[in-house]
């Protein structure tokens, strides 16, 4: 009897601490440890989501559900429009945009299509360990719909790119669905540079808003360079590696699913996941949108965290109500759009700093610095210290004194003691006040 109890105590101290765990974790845990993004490499990303968005506008001169500020662009260098009755449905719609002011040739690839039977067929189309490609593992359906899309529009990017001098970068960008095909289109123009005139790698760039696990964990991290992933907080689809034509069967039951998908990834080893060369990830480097806390109310400031992680790539599902809404594009330009305003005014805050500080030097300021970094004396002076109060070395508290400024010379020179012992500061005489 006393065992039985003991083992129902240890189980529900188990359970409850699982519980505890997994309730508790947010997706900020994911990216808490990675550095914060620049400016310069986020901006893009409002601008794509813009693009994407302009996919479902039947007319962008006279748009139906434009973001806020407007989709910024210029209808008349939209060089081409796709439906799915041009698609056929091999592949979801997409435009081509070219950029003349920022020299880019985008090509935005919309996401699924819950309304769409083609779409479903394209993320059926895949069995674990089905398709092999450039030493890895890759989502078979994608790769399909990718590959038709280079065969299509090969041509008219390569003419693009010559015409506007091959000085243009090209940019594929994808949205859910559209990021798998998005990604791997960008793989395979890396492989086959000759397809699009020769253009360099470093010319190549893709964003995939979103993504899809879609390649396996050696090609993620080796075409980081020119494969950006860009994840909101929590978003379901980058973090759970079920099949996505498991995911998208059962879309009405989703948060079902995703619990079960928490628990049996719960009793995985981390060591077993990175082993199997079959399990798919998003692809690239990573930014992460981070806008909430733990038991915290409402919206903070976004921060974005960017990292090319090998363990611990998103590999956690969140359970949160913000699960789905996290996956939508909308919600991804207006987080992304105040991510980079934020940015940006940290980045103006620093540089007004630093000009400030130059400009007290110009101006021959007395005691100005142009730099407020810590002189290397007062940090070996520092480490003595530090080794004095660990006992390693007894001499180092008297080389620091004769090296640093003496405090108690200072006391006394600015403080006399009462009678009673107390410090008072001490005043100058005024030449007016002498009798």
């Amino acid at each position: 009897m006393s065992l039985s109890c003991g083992v129902e105590c240890v189980l529900l101290l188990g359970c409850s601490r699982w519980a505890w765990r997994r309730c508790t974790y947010v997706g900020s845990n994911d990216s808490e440890t990675w550095p914060l993004a620049t400016p310069d490499e986020f901006e893009p990303v409002p601008r794509v989501c813009r693009l994407i968005l302009a996919v479902y506008e039947p007319d962008l001169r006279n748009p139906q559900f434009p973001p806020d500020g407007g989709y910024r662009l210029n209808p008349d260098w939209v060089l081409k429009r796709v439906t799915y009755e041009d698609t056929l449905g091999r592949s979801p719609p997409y435009l081509i945009y070219v950029d003349h002011d920022r020299k880019e040739i985008v090509m935005a690839i919309r996401g699924l299509n819950l309304a769409k039977e083609s779409d479903y067929k394209l993320l059926l189309d895949n069995r674990l360990g089905m398709q092999m490609f450039d030493g890895g593992y890759v989502h078979h359906g994608l790769l399909k719909s990718a590959v038709w899309l280079l065969n299509v529009e090969s041509e008219t990017l390569k003419r693009v790119w010559e015409e506007t001098g091959r000085e243009y970068q090209m940019i594929f960008v994808g949205h859910s669905l559209g990021s798998g095909v998005a990604a791997l289109m960008t793989v395979l123009v890396v492989n086959h540079r000759d397809r699009l005139g020769g253009i360099p790698r470093i010319k190549l760039r893709c964003y995939a808003l979103a993504p899809a696990r879609c390649m396996s964990l050696n090609l993620a991290v080796k075409y980081a360079d020119v494969i950006h992933s860009i994840v909101l907080q929590d978003d379901f689809l980058p973090r759970t590696a079920t099949p996505l034509e498991d995911i998208f069967k059962s879309i009405f039951c989703l948060p079902c699913l995703l619990f079960l998908v928490c628990l049996r990834d719960t009793f995985i080893p981390e060591g077993r996941k990175l082993k199997d060369p079959r399990r798919l990830y998003a692809p690239g480097r990573m930014y992460h949108i981070v806008e909430r806390k733990f038991c915290r109310c409402g919206r903070f400031p976004p921060e974005v965290r960017t990292a090319i992680p090998v363990d611990g790539r998103f590999e956690h599902i969140v359970l949160s109500c913000n699960a789905t809404s996290d996956h939508g594009i909308i919600w991804i330009e207006k987080e992304a759009e105040k991510a980079l305003e934020r940015l940006e005014r940290l980045q103006t805050i620093e540089d007004e700093h630093k000009d400030a500080l130059e400009r007290a030097v110009s101006l021959n300021i007395p005691h100005a610095v142009s730099t407020v970094e810590e002189p290397t004396e007062n940090k070996e002076m520092e480490a003595e210290a530090a080794k004095a109060n660990n006992g390693d070395s007894p001499k180092a508290e008297p080389e620091l004194s004769s090296r640093g400024t003496n405090w108690d010379e200072l006391v006394e020179k600015l403080f006399k003691r009462s009678e009673s012992g107390k410090l008072m500061l001490k005043k100058e005489s005024n030449p007016t006040q002498t009798q």
